[in-house]
């Protein structure tokens, strides 16, 4: 007797990501999280380039504030609201009963941080173009730069929220274990502060940081001064934490509650 026929990946991937969305929208805290503050947070970096010689560095304030709301998308709308969704998915047992059925383990993963990354993927055009309207810029000189630097960010957000809900016991420390990495990138990786305006050799060890190939990419894709081996660096850079992270996430990742 032949078996019932398995339902295909692409269907099982938008069921489980149908039903994430529908549980992150009961969850308002979440949604403010993820519509609403990377929303606002691009405007408060206004002040900073106010104080700064843009010019010098051969930065605009369109270029400033593009950057950093492409930036905010990926800390708040995707890595925040995953290591929130993965500590309370693996602790109301809807990861482990998802184990029992036809789903893998990169399976159910991906389906849950498929609706997070398409926000952010969202909210990250919509940013952006909002901000080239009202800021009158220039189109990008890379595009390509540009969008291999938010799709590269995308996917190491949701592979770094996976790695950090594993050391992370609650939903309710999940904000304070996803902090230390929000604020580093904040500042380290170019999202508030350009790392233009930062000691050469501060700058240098910034570069190393997770997320600052990402942003790193962007502004280069915007400006057109990224040269063909400092973006092969950040290529390589970004694929390496990747690596590094999906190796963390398969080691370590607690599919029972950590209780």
């Amino acid at each position: 007797m032949r078996g019932a026929a398995r339902v295909p990946v692409g269907r099982r991937l938008r069921a489980l990501a149908r039903a994430e969305l529908t549980l992150l929208g009961r969850n308002r805290s979440a949604v403010v999280t993820v519509l609403l503050v990377p929303l606002v947070l691009p405007f408060s970096v206004r002040p900073t380039a106010d104080q700064i010689d843009l010019k010098a560095e051969g930065l605009s304030v369109g270029t400033l504030m593009v950057t950093a709301a492409v930036g905010f998308s990926l800390l708040f709308a995707v890595y925040t609201s995953l290591v929130s969704a993965f500590v309370a998915r693996r602790e109301e047992l809807v990861l482990k009963r998802l184990r029992t059925g036809e789903l893998g383990d990169p399976e159910i993963l991906v389906g849950t941080a498929l609706p997070a990354v398409c926000i952010g993927l969202a909210q990250t055009v919509v940013l952006s173009v909002g901000c080239a309207l009202l800021l009158d810029m220039d189109a990008p000189k890379a595009p390509y730069l540009t969008v291999l630097g938010v799709l590269s960010g995308l996917v190491l957000s949701a592979a770094l929220a996976a790695v950090t809900a594993s050391v992370t016991r609650t939903v309710e420390s999940a904000q304070v274990t996803a902090l230390p990495l929000v604020l580093l990138s904040m500042v380290g990786s170019g999202i508030a502060l350009p790392t233009d305006v930062l000691p050469d050799r501060l700058a240098s060890v910034c570069e190393l940081l997770p997320f600052s190939p990402a942003i790193r990419l962007v502004r280069g894709g915007l400006t057109g001064e990224l040269s063909g081996y400092e973006a092969l660096g950040a290529v390589a850079t970004a694929l390496a934490w990747t690596v590094l992270a999906v190796f963390a996430v398969r080691r370590w990742f607690r599919w029972e509650p950590r209780r």
